[in-house]
């Protein structure tokens, strides 16, 4: 049968990343796909041989060494037999699921659909899956297939072949072929790019990460030459005339015009070249930038603008002194900066000010979570009940400029500093988080601030760390008393917390004992969602899955697993993976797992989101002190606890409770009593099971699945309490299916 996807691994091994990418392939359990690998050298045919041994869908292509980048693409989709090619560089990465996705998307399409576009991160040597800007576009075009005329700034998605997958029958097309497989440009990525866009008859989008660039870390790199520098205006000539030919409107051309201008003026500031080579390139520049103006088109303001007019004007010599009074004006521009932030933040604290004059918007909502990290945890599970049950209040919510792209598409969001940020956070009526919004938010009277937490607490909290300097590192407990007596309610899931946080938040809000809405999904997720997430992360439906998610430690610098997970994988066997998840206190860093060449069964998930759906896919939870064990307990299936620094962790953080003695299961010291446990049937027999069915009912009291809606009945809608869902008690609960059941239903 023909395979719907071949991914056309192609490439040398740099830096040892292929293995990675071919393991991480491998341990997708999807068999509608090939995966081809046009290995350039011995090194990577020895590793593509050695896998292709043990996966029978890795057929590999020997290439000679030196063979370029577009020879062994085009040798890699000569072999390919599916009907869409995904080329993925042997440098590169393919995310958990990322090729069941892609073939769910694709599966979707008519036949006039020729290109598929996808989102993507990026990685360094010294960062992690940074967000693309891609999703701001990708997002507006949804999921219907447009002609490029309709939507043409997919022009500007970035030139990466990783994040397009390409209709096999077009690719092998007379033009196409002779263009980008076979022509002259076919190993300068951005022209084939650019140029399977123009060709395509329609081009559709999936909003979602399914590739991951890397940009390597090189000692050296041989000199572009000034052929090499004057191809890349040629390049952009030989698309214009492409469009030209298929008389294509004003809008591909113009957005193809800006994208051009942009990019050539960004080499040769960027660049070090000879003046005689310098002078040629912006000539050649000058010219292309004049013969393809769109008729109609505008140049954009300010500094742009006059680089763009240089450029037009060809004024070599006028533009290298703008160059360098630029240069001059930002160094001055460096010492007056102190100076213009206080004046910038004395108007903005004016023009706060007049808006919080303004009458509250009744029908507006301020949504945030974990510090702006986007749309999560329990404010998430609240504004998606809030669209239900009442639609007329608009949500809007706040987020971190690098986590915009983020967010699902639609989402009404503000960055926080900006000029909305500050008129919305003064009319909303509603004003909801999981943790504090700034002390210069003001609290309005008849504004309603709900705090819903983002855990059970284990560890001291708020006033409660006031002895243990270790966590508290200098917080101003004024500032934080003040900020707690904003809250006019605050969510809890069980007693233990509402009594913790009378102690540690002591203030005159009222206390919602109605459950956590992030944990309501742990009652009304289905067989075939528990099934669809395990598809996504790559689990096998045979695999037993454990999730590893250890807490923050306020005496340590950085996130180091505390287990040796290599071993561990292999101790455990081949019918079990390891889900690992960091704490998102160390987000921004690089991964310790990067290195870690177990992608089968050591699946590094540290960056997915939303948690609830790793908590959904696992059949058990290992934990040390994070508060995922609360939540996780709802649906009643086996939690280990690692404590093997206990002792230090309390002394250093302070506990409300000995979770040794009260603990939700298995309780392991080392690393060799954990193993052996899920070597025997220890971690889920008769003991843990009890331990767990206490636990519960201690710590589970109001998770019942309708938290959401009792919050937003009552604070929303303004519903009595004699009128909200009564709770029900925790042996009457019926959580979730667990990955075993989901598979016999």
């Amino acid at each position: 049968m023909q395979p719907g996807l071949s991914i056309i691994v192609h490439g040398p091994d740099p830096q040892g990343h292929l293995g990675e990418l071919l393991d991480a392939l491998s341990a997708q359990p999807f068999t509608e796909a090939e995966v081809i690998v046009a290995a350039v050298g011995d090194w990577a045919r020895r590793q593509a041989e050695q896998r292709a041994a043990t996966d029978s869908r890795i057929v590999v292509l020997p290439l000679p060494g030196g063979t370029s980048d577009g020879a062994a693409r085009a040798a890699g989709a000569e072999r390919a037999s599916g009907r869409w090619l995904h080329f993925v560089h042997a440098r590169d990465g393919v995310p958990a699921g990322a090729a069941r996705m892609i073939a769910d998307r694709v599966a979707e399409l008519d036949d006039s659909v020729d290109v598929l576009v996808v989102n993507h991160v990026r990685s360094t040597w010294q960062s992690s899956a940074e967000p693309s800007e891609d999703g701001r576009f990708l997002a507006r075009t949804g999921r219907r297939a447009v002609p490029l005329a309709d939507f043409p700034q997919l022009v500007r998605l970035t030139s990466i072949l990783g994040n397009r997958v390409i209709r096999a029958d077009f690719w092998r097309s007379q033009d196409v072929s002779a263009d980008v497989a076979d022509g002259e440009f076919r190993d300068d990525e951005t022209y084939v790019c650019l140029a399977l866009l123009l060709h395509a008859r329609e081009i559709a989008a999936l909003n979602q990460v399914a590739y991951e660039t890397r940009e390597l870390r090189e000692e050296s790199l041989p000199p572009v030459t000034a052929t090499e520098r004057y191809a890349a205006v040629e390049r952009y000539e030989r698309l214009h005339r492409l469009l030209a030919d298929q008389g294509a409107p004003e809008g591909p051309r113009a957005v193809l015009y800006d994208v051009m201008v942009r990019d050539l003026l960004r080499t040769f500031a960027r660049s070090t070249l000879p003046d005689h080579v310098g002078r040629e390139f912006f000539a050649r520049a000058s010219r292309a930038a004049v013969a393809w103006r769109p008729e109609h088109h505008q140049r954009p303001g300010g500094f742009e603008g006059i680089r763009h007019s240089l450029l037009e004007e060809n004024a070599y010599t006028k533009y290298r002194a703008f160059q360098a009074a630029n240069q001059k004006r930002r160094g001055v521009k460096a010492a007056v900066v102190t100076g213009k932030r206080a004046v910038g933040a004395k108007l903005t604290d004016y023009r706060y000010r007049r808006a919080l004059s303004e009458p509250v918007d009744p029908d507006l909502a301020v949504f945030s979570a974990y510090w702006d990290r986007g749309v999560a945890c329990n404010p998430a599970a609240i504004a998606a009940k809030l669209a239900e049950l009442a639609p007329h209040i608009h949500p809007v919510w706040v987020v971190a400029r690098q986590k915009a792209a983020l967010l699902p598409p639609g989402t009404d969001h503000i960055i926080a500093g900006t000029r909305r940020y500050w008129d919305v956070m003064a009319k909303a009526k509603y004003l909801v988080n999981n943790v504090n919004f700034p002390n210069s938010v003001v609290k309005r009277p008849d504004a309603v601030h709900i705090q819903t937490h983002h855990g059970t607490p284990l560890k001291r909290m708020g006033l409660d760390q006031v002895d243990f300097p270790a966590a508290s590192k200098g917080l101003d407990f004024d500032a934080l008393l003040a900020r707690i007596d904003k809250w006019d309610y605050s969510v809890s899931a069980n007693s233990h917390s509402t009594r913790m946080w009378q102690r540690a938040y002591p203030s005159r809000y009222t206390e919602l004992d109605y459950g956590y809405p992030r944990n309501d999904v742990f009652y009304s997720a289905t067989a075939q969602d528990v099934r669809a997430i395990r598809e996504r992360l790559g689990i096998a439906p045979d695999r037993r899955a454990i999730l590893y998610a250890p807490t923050h430690r306020d005496y340590e610098a950085g996130w180091t697993p505390r287990l040796d997970l290599a071993s561990l994988a292999d101790r455990l066997g081949e019918d079990t993976v390891l889900l690992v998840r960091g704490h998102y206190f160390y987000g921004g860093a690089a991964s310790p797992l990067t290195g870690l060449r177990r992608s089968g069964r050591v699946i590094d998930v540290s960056s997915y989101d939303p948690v609830e759906e790793l908590s959904l896919a696992a059949d058990a939870l290992v934990t040390d002190y994070s508060s995922i064990m609360f939540d996780y307990a709802n649906l009643n299936r086996p939690i280990v606890i690692f404590a093997d620094d206990w002792e230090t962790y309390a002394k250093t953080r302070g506990v409300y409770f000995d979770l040794t003695e009260h603990a939700p299961g298995q309780v392991a010291r080392s690393q060799d009593e954990l193993a052996t446990l899920f070597e025997t049937d220890a971690w889920r027999d008769e003991a843990a099971m009890k331990a767990l069915a206490a636990f519960r009912r201690r710590f589970c009291e109001f998770d019942d699945g309708h938290a959401a809606e009792r919050v937003v009945r009552r604070v929303f809608l303004g519903e009595s309490e004699e009128s909200l869902p009564p709770i029900v008690p925790v042996d009457e609960r019926t959580p979730a299916p667990t990955p075993e059941e989901a598979m016999e239903r």
